[in-house]
């Protein structure tokens, strides 16, 4: 998985390990400048290497493989939409990803703005005017995939780098 080429993804959700067993001193928790520090340089290396356009494609594929993979394997509620993103907001509070909200949505349409406060990615860094959080574009796409089955275009158009305190996320279905 992690030496060899492959066409397409070989990602396992038991690949993660066990870190109960790999970490019984320090566990599950991280501080976030090192999950930044990880996320930014690789970041920077992309763009040094494919352009910003490129490695933006690249964050969201790999946000949208780990949305897929996260319902998976830590979403449960999976009968009604409320019950996925109560739940959703739970774990989202848990793992210390953010506050996901739900600020207005249209269970018709599939429409839905959508804000995370304390977002891993972007709070406290300085104004960039720059919407940065495209990970967290992909990651939202493929949680919502996992649940309906199907595809959305989610763009992020206020951020904390932008200057709002929250990241917030326009979600639609695809075209």
């Amino acid at each position: 998985m992690f030496k060899e080429d492959h066409e397409k993804s070989a990602f396992e959700w038991t690949m993660l390990g066990r870190v109960d067993i790999g970490r019984p001193n320090l566990g599950f928790k991280t501080d976030v400048v090192v999950y930044r520090l990880m996320q930014f340089t690789l970041r920077d290396v992309l763009i040094t290497r494919f352009g910003a356009k490129e490695a933006d494609a690249i964050f969201y594929a790999a946000g949208e493989s780990a949305g897929k993979h996260f319902y998976e394997n830590l979403i449960t509620k999976r009968s009604s939409f409320g019950d996925f993103v109560a739940e959703l907001q739970d774990v989202f509070k848990e793992r210390g990803i953010g506050i996901l909200r739900i600020e207005k949505g249209d269970l018709d349409k599939l429409t839905f703005t959508l804000t995370v406060a304390e977002d891993l990615d972007c709070s406290g860094l300085p104004a960039c005017d720059e919407q940065i959080c495209t990970y967290d574009e992909g990651f939202i796409s493929g949680l919502l995939f996992a649940h309906t089955g199907k595809r959305f275009h989610v763009k992020e158009v206020d951020c904390w780098c932008s200057g709002d305190r929250v990241c917030r996320f326009d979600v639609k279905p695809a075209s």
